[in-house]
């Protein structure tokens, strides 16, 4: 008997954002948004998974139209998991200020730039300002501030913590990353540029098992598409898994499924084929 056929008709699709949902101008495709909506339209729940914080999210949710009673979004990571209609926040896992000294530490020794976020503002120790900084304060809808460490608030606390570089200076830089770290946070690349920092009971996966099981809704009733290392607690998690076309090998070694990339209307694809003509 074949397996695919006989797996259980998917109820919920978890989407990674950038380099999965959007294509690389940061937008999405008119099929793209037409599958999601036939999807939505079956009554299939799909949840926005991403690095960014919710408001980095918003535009995209409300462009799909998610934005009922029961609809949800997985931010930071799995960091943040909130329901949209009213901000009630069924996960969240922020980090204090003593991990934001060890990590903006950590980062200056390895000669990496490094910022925080926390739910308003994203803040740089870094003074000469990265641009992939000045990236992520446009993707992420955030205000971006330059702070020395020693001028952060001890009462602060933060929903995510990265480093960020050019991707040769940041992978060396991952090579030497110390265990105290490694062993203290998930540490996991969201782009080539990206390093996160989140607290360990966080993820992706974690994330959406908590929502899938508010729900009611199985692991075998969810699909998951991704192309980046802190996509694949959420693949192992799915039962129907997706790497995209331009996923990491990681992803890519991971996911039973594969489709094309996000320039390829990719995301589209994998619901025609893997829900919709179920």
């Amino acid at each position: 008997m074949d397996m695919h056929h006989a797996a259980s008709p998917v109820r919920l699709i978890a989407i990674d954002m950038d380099g999965t949902l959007l294509d690389p101008t940061h937008s999405i495709t008119p099929r793209v948004k037409q599958a999601i909506t036939r999807a939505r339209a079956h009554g299939v729940q799909v949840v926005l998974a991403s690095g960014r914080p919710v408001a980095g999210m918003a535009p995209y949710l409300q462009e799909l139209g998610i934005a009922g009673e029961q609809d949800y979004c997985i931010a930071c990571n799995g960091s943040v998991v909130e329901r949209i209609s009213d901000g009630h926040r069924v996960v969240e896992y922020p980090l204090s200020h003593d991990d934001f000294q060890f990590c903006a530490g950590i980062a200056r020794a390895l000669g990496v730039h490094f910022q925080a976020m926390d739910g308003q503002r994203l803040y740089t120790t870094s003074r000469d300002i990265s641009p992939y900084t000045v990236l992520d304060s446009h993707l992420s809808n955030m205000p971006l501030s330059y702070r020395a460490v020693d001028e952060i608030d001890p009462s602060m606390q933060f929903i995510k913590l990265m480093m960020i570089d050019e991707p040769a200076v940041l992978d060396a830089a991952i090579q030497r990353l110390p265990s105290a770290l490694t062993e203290r946070f998930a540490v996991l690349k969201s782009a080539a540029f990206f390093l996160e920092i989140f607290d360990h009971r966080a993820g992706k996966g974690p994330s959406l098992q908590k929502l899938a099981e508010q729900l009611g809704i199985d692991r075998s009733q969810v699909m998951a598409i991704g192309d980046q290392e802190n996509d694949l607690t959420m693949l192992q998690f799915a039962g129907t898994s997706v790497a995209m076309g331009n996923a990491v090998d990681a992803v890519k070694q991971t996911a039973l499924h594969h489709t094309a990339t996000n320039a390829e209307d990719g995301v589209a694809l994998a619901i025609e084929r893997l829900v919709l003509a179920q």
